[in-house]
């Protein structure tokens, strides 16, 4: 699943009428560059989550011509975030087998099929691509997993439990591997970010586990000068 429903506030005036996943760096679109991936790992299935400039997203769909099923997911009130955007879509899930859930905005060279088969080895109900980067919102793991999340810029955090030995701090990459599994288990409804669901049920006893990715090239085009970042790299 690709998560493409944001307005891309950040990135305004450039998403006042283009979504960002249609936003070109190295002569392809974000959308483009995400799903070649997601097909590269072997996905033969592809669900696109939809809201702001939906049809826009809808009609490149098309023409791109993937050689795959593309399921669109439209969310038409608001955009649900990843939580409630993959619920929202579970019903265009096949559930025979996990998953790959990919942000929009992340061009990378991750190895998806690694961090597919990182997931299968554990049993994780969830396997997070993280790494070390200079940031200043983390994912906090221990020896169990999950154990919450830490904002510097905002001095906040969240601890679900005392930590099982050393505490990692690792910045979230904006790409799962996921059990099917997991739609059973959410109780969230609405619009809201997965990382809820994922550490109720780590507190819970589930294996939400992360996938250290630290190395491989990633870009996140959150912001310009982020979007400025990645085409000086990959091009215009």
């Amino acid at each position: 699943m690709i998560l493409a429903a944001g307005r891309g506030t950040r990135l305004r005036p450039l998403t006042d009428a283009t979504p960002k996943a249609l936003i070109e760096v190295g002569g392809r679109t974000l959308l483009e560059h995400v799903a070649r991936r997601l097909i590269d790992a072997g996905a033969d299935r592809l669900i696109v989550n939809v809201h702001h400039h939906a049809d826009q997203i809808e009609r490149r769909l098309e023409a791109l011509d993937l050689g795959v099923d593309v399921q669109v997911s439209r969310e038409p009130e608001r955009p649900l975030e990843t939580g409630g955007g993959v619920l929202h879509a579970g019903p265009l899930f096949r559930r025979d087998g996990p998953f790959l859930l990919h942000n929009g905005d992340v061009i990378s060279e991750i190895d998806l099929k690694n961090l597919l088969a990182a997931r299968t080895a554990t049993g994780a109900l969830a396997m997070l691509a993280v790494h070390a980067r200079d940031t200043s919102r983390f994912l906090l793991f221990d020896r169990a997993g999950l154990l919450g999340w830490e904002n510097e810029a905002r001095g906040e955090s969240q601890r679900i439990r005392p930590p099982d030995g050393d505490v990692r701090r690792l910045a979230f990459a904006g790409i799962h591997a996921i059990d099917p599994r997991f739609f059973d288990l959410v109780e969230e409804r609405g619009a809201f970010s997965i990382v809820a669901p994922y550490l109720r049920l780590a507190a819970a006893g589930w294996a939400i586990l992360p996938h250290d990715v630290t190395g491989a090239p990633w870009f996140e085009i959150g912001n310009p000068e982020r979007l400025d970042a990645a085409r000086r790299a990959l091009g215009s």
